[in-house]
Parts: structure tokens; C-alpha cells; sequence
């Protein structure tokens, strides 16, 4: 028994034409008054027969050696019932044309000849065996005639036949091949950009590389060109939060100039629902309407380029035809936009971590100028005085041996208090009270040694049940925004007073507020004039800000006071609200 994926044609069409012939028979048995005689059984027997073949067909299987047995039992049941019932006197005599439809489909013309032949020796046999009348005689010559007709034309119409099926299955197979092909190039397509993406981080090249696949996998059919066509654009958001034109295949120029705030029509949508959106009525879209290239689509596709709460922009591309992005055009774009995805994440965290390495280097670089400047401002001019009080004592010893004692009473007290500004300023570089006890004992000792240090008051106030929250790198960096905040109003505020007060602000963010009794200044008046000033106090603080991805907010009125607030988000949704409150980016 063999069986096969596909149905055997000659099978269908030897048994559909069987079920014709014993019609047929049946018919003209009735019509002749011989329906029930005794070798009729062998129809019945040919028709059960059939059966069997009509369930083997429809289970695509067959017999070993299936053709040969099937023709020879046509041929055994046609010679039995034609001998039988007397040849050419029974009504059915033209059952002898069963085994030629089976040879002429199974073996072609050859196959309907022999059949033929065999046919035409039982005709023969038959007809001289019960009489050699002139009448039988030549209705023998017409049978063998036509018998040997019907051979030969039904053995060529199953030539002509078997070669449009085969012709049929081999055009079939090479659409399939070429489907397939078309199917491989698109995977390697893939591969490619893939394999582009891990091998670059200059997501702008994988773009462009996004854009131009996306002509070419987007034909169905294999041989036809790429798409003119279709429009295809990448929008980024800036650091304005605005859409710009990253990279676009057909807009005009004047359309990359396009900037959009991404908050309505289907940019919106797709960026908000993070799920593609398919636009039929474009110039119902206010945004999509900026660009004139678009006014031409009846068809935009609008793929969010999100990961996470982080989006990034979106990928549009838009056809003049209508239902152009089929659900399979749709699954390949896809494809394509998740790709863009990892490529512009890999590369935002690459850019990140330069950008924090070059923060680093900033911090380290601004750590010794502020070492320089303080030792500068303080311990080197406190020991110069010493020196030059110690040199003093010498010249008193001679003159004025009573006063020695004095002045080296005060060059004591000068010494020791360079040394505490020495330890303050270690302490402020490296707080190893951070390190062993935490936030809180840090702060605290940080305003002691303040306190003692430049006689400035700093009263510390946190609550300590947030710290669970907040890991103990960012408490590191909120120290040092503390330290930096003081070490300014102590400078320049001339306050008496100083707050430091961490707390929980609302469910997952925290709100730190250092706030003094000083002199104030005008903040708008500073941040427009900062670039000249040598002071970089208010940098530091906005980049230490952003170290703990929270927001920066300084209040100040001249005569008033300074109020330095810090907004620290303790989980990922607080961030994204914190910093992107319309819940599109």
C-alpha cells in the first residue's frame, strides 16, 4: 500500500468514469429487459469494486501495482460479461469500452491499443462461437473497427490530458518554488538587518537599512520590481519631546522639515495603545496632514517604536492603493519595526553610557577644581598665615618674649581650624560614614562637622521608612546633592539657618528640599547669564539630579530665601510619570 500528500488524479477519473459506464449498462439493461439475469452479478461485483477504489482515492493511497490490477480487472469483468450474455446480443455489449478508458488513462495510447486487442480477440471468439452468419460477420467488422477508434482517440485525449496535469503540477511547483524563495531571500533579508544590528550601534544606519527592506519584502510577487510607490518615514522624538523626520524614502524636502508634537490622529493612538494602526481616512488626521507626500495615501501603516515606557518615535508607510497592507504585509512591517526597536534602544543605553562616562570624567575633572578652589580659598591660606605668624613669633621672642605666648595661642587656634576644614573637605570627597552606617547618619554628620566647622546651623530631618526604596548608589548621589546645596547657601546666602528634609511626596516619589533663611537671588536673572559665571554649583546640581532620574526645581526671591527641591521617583511608573506626564513618551 502507498499513499501520497496530494490526490492521485488518474485514480478520480478512472473511477468517475467507471460509475458512468455501469450508469450506463444499468441503463440499457433496462431498457432491454435484462436487468435481472444472472451475470449481471459481475457489475454488481465491478460496482463494489469501484467502491473500494473511490475510498482508496479519497484516502490518497493505493495499491501495489495499482494500475496493472485495476486495468486487468476491468479487462477479466468485461470479457466474462460479454461472453456470458452472447456478445452482441445482449444490450450491454458495449461494456468492452470499460477497460479501454482504464488503459488509455493509466498507459496512455499504447495501453488503449493492447487493451484494445485483447478486446477485439474476445469479440472474435465469442461471435464465431455462436454463429458465422454474414449479418454477425460484419457487425463484428464495425466493433473491431470503433473499438480500435475509441482506443485510439480516448488513448490520445488522456496523452493530451496527462500532459496539461503534469504541465498544471509543474507550473504549481515552480509558483511554490519561487514563493518559497521569495519567503528565503525575505528571512535573509532579516538576518541581514539583524546581523546589522549587532554589529553597529549607529541605530541612524539600521533605519535606512529598515526603510530600504522594507520596498523590496513588501512585493508578492518574486520577480516584480520594488514598489515605487510606497512612502516610508522613521519620526523620533527630540529632546523637545517633538517628532522629527529621522530618516524617509519619497518626502519631499519640505516634508522633513515637518515637526510634530505626536498628541492626536493615529501617531498618538499607536504611540499611547504601544499596537500599530492601520488609517484609511488620512486627511482626517491633522498631524499626518502636515506632510503633502501623505495627502496621496489611502493607506498609512503607523508602527510604534516603544519599548517598555520609554517610546522612541514611530515608523510610517503609506500606499495609494487601498488594502495594499494586507495582514501579511502588516506581519512583515512588524518584523521590521521590532527590529528598529532593539536597534534604537541598543543604541540610546550605548549613548547613555558614553554620555555617563563623560558625566564621570566631568564630576571628577569639576571634584578637583572644587578641591583646588577650596584648598586654595581655605587650608592654603590658612597656612600661609600660620607662617607668617609663626615667623612673626620668632621676631617677638627677642622683643617681646610676653607676647609669644599669645600669638602662639592664636596660631593654635588657626591650626586647628585648618585642620577641620582639611577633614571636612575629606569627608565631603569620600564619606565613609555613607558606606558603613547610611544615608541618615551621613547627613547628620555632615551638618555636625558643618556646624563645627563654618559655624553654619543645618538641620537634618528624613524619613527613614522611603530608604527601603531608594538602592544605596542614589543615596550616594542624594548626599552629595546636599552637600552641594549647603556648601552653596553657606557660601553665597549668608543664611542663618539651612533644612535639609527628605520625604515621601506621594505614593512612589520622594520630594527632598533643602531650604535657607538667606539673601536669595533672582533665578531667572542667574540661569541666563550661567555660562559666564566660574561658579558651577547649579550644573552640578541638575546633573546629580539626573543621576537619580528625578527633576530639579530651584525657587528663590531675592530677601526671601532658597528653596531646592528634588523630585526622586521609587519605582519605573513614578519615573514615567515624573518625566513624561502626558503618557506619550
Amino acid at each position: 500500500m502507498r499513499s501520497s500528500d496530494s490526490p492521485f488524479v488518474a485514480d478520480w477519473f478512472i473511477v468517475s468514469l467507471r460509475w458512468l459506464v455501469l450508469l450506463g449498462l444499468i441503463i440499457s439493461l433496462s431498457l432491454g429487459g435484462q436487468l435481472l439475469v444472472l451475470p449481471n452479478m459481475i457489475l454488481i461485483g465491478l460496482a463494489g469494486w469501484n467502491i473500494a477504489l473511490t475510498l482508496l482515492a479519497g484516502l490518497n493511497r493505493r495499491l501495489e501495482r495499482h494500475r496493472e490490477i485495476s486495468l486487468g480487472v476491468d479487462l477479466l469483468a468485461a470479457a466474462l460479461y460479454f461472453t456470458l450474455t452472447g456478445g452482441f446480443a445482449s444490450p450491454a455489449f458495449w461494456v468492452i469500452i470499460l477497460p479501454l478508458l482504464t488503459a488509455a488513462l493509466y498507459f496512455e495510447v499504447i495501453g488503449a491499443i493492447v487493451s484494445a486487442t485483447l478486446m477485439t480477440i474476445v469479440q472474435v471468439g465469442v461471435t464465431v462461437f455462436h454463429t458465422l452468419a454474414p449479418i454477425a460477420l460484419i457487425i463484428l467488422g464495425a466493433s473491431v473497427f470503433f473499438t480500435f477508434l475509441i482506443a485510439g482517440v480516448f488513448g490520445f485525449l488522456s496523452m493530451r490530458l496527462i500532459q496539461t496535469v503534469r504541465h498544471t503540477r509543474q507550473s504549481q511547483s515552480e509558483a511554490q518554488q519561487k514563493k518559497q524563495h521569495v519567503e528565503v531571500d525575505r528571512l535573509r533579508a532579516i538576518y541581514g538587518l539583524t546581523s546589522t544590528l549587532t554589529a553597529t550601534l549607529n541605530y541612524q544606519r539600521v533605519l535606512d537599512s529598515v526603510l530600504d527592506l522594507s520596498l523590496s519584502i513588501l512585493n508578492l510577487e518574486p520577480d516584480a520590481p520594488p514598489d515605487d510607490r510606497l512612502i516610508s518615514a522613521v519620526l523620533l522624538f527630540s529632546k523637545e519631546e517633538s517628532l522629527e523626520v529621522a530618516s524617509a524614502r519619497r518626502l519631499t524636502s519640505a516634508d522633513m522639515r515637518v515637526v510634530l508634537r505626536g498628541q492626536t490622529g493615529a501617531i498618538a493612538q499607536a504611540i499611547e495603545s504601544d499596537k500599530p494602526v492601520l488609517l484609511n481616512e488620512v486627511r482626517q488626521d491633522l498631524e499626518l496632514t502636515r506632510f503633502v507626500t501623505f495627502l496621496s495615501c489611502n493607506e498609512i501603516y503607523c508602527f510604534p517604536l516603544r519599548s517598555g515606557f520609554n517610546a522612541y518615535g514611530v515608523l510610517l508607510f503609506g500606499h495609494p492603493e487601498l488594502r495594499f497592507f494586507t495582514a501579511g504585509r502588516r506581519e512583515l512591517l512588524d518584523i521590521l519595526g521590532s527590529q528598529a526597536v532593539v536597534a534604537i534602544q541598543n543604541a540610546r543605553l550605548y549613548q547613555d553610557v558614553v554620555d555617563e562616562r563623560e558625566r564621570m570624567i566631568e564630576f571628577q575633572e569639576e571634584a578637583r577644581k572644587k578641591l583646588a578652589r577650596d584648598l586654595h580659598d581655605g587650608p592654603t591660606q590658612s597656612v600661609s598665615a600660620i607662617a607668617m605668624r609663626v615667623s612673626l613669633a620668632q621676631r617677638m621672642v627677642m622683643k617681646d618674649p610676653k607676647g609669644v605666648s599669645e600669638e602662639l595661642g592664636r596660631i593654635e587656634d588657626l591650626a586647628r581650624r585648618t585642620t577641620k576644614e582639611i577633614r571636612h573637605m575629606l569627608f565631603t570627597l569620600r564619606p565613609l560614614v555613607l558606606e558603613s552606617q547610611g544615608l541618615v547618619a551621613a547627613l547628620q554628620s555632615m551638618a555636625e562637622k558643618t556646624k563645627e566647622t563654618f559655624s553654619q546651623s543645618v538641620l537634618i530631618k528624613v524619613d527613614e521608612s522611603i530608604l527601603e526604596s531608594i538602592e544605596m548608589g542614589k543615596q550616594g548621589v542624594i548626599f552629595y546633592i546636599v552637600e552641594e546645596a549647603v556648601n552653596n547657601a553657606r557660601k553665597h546666602a549668608q543664611a542663618r539657618h539651612i533644612w535639609v528634609n527628605l520625604h515621601l511626596f506621594k505614593p512612589g516619589l520622594a520630594l527632598l528640599e533643602i531650604q535657607d533663611d538667606g539673601v536669595g537671588f533672582d533665578v531667572v536673572a542667574v540661569n541666563r547669564s550661567y555660562d559666564q559665571r566660574g561658579s558651577l554649583g547649579m550644573v552640578n546640581l541638575r546633573d546629580r539630579t539626573e543621576l537619580v532620574n528625578g527633576v530639579l526645581d530651584v525657587q528663590s526671591v531675592p530677601g526671601k530665601g532658597t528653596r531646592v527641591q528634588v523630585y526622586i521617583p521609587l519605582t519605573e511608573e513614578a519615573a514615567d510619570l515624573l518625566h513624561h506626564p502626558s503618557g506619550k513618551r
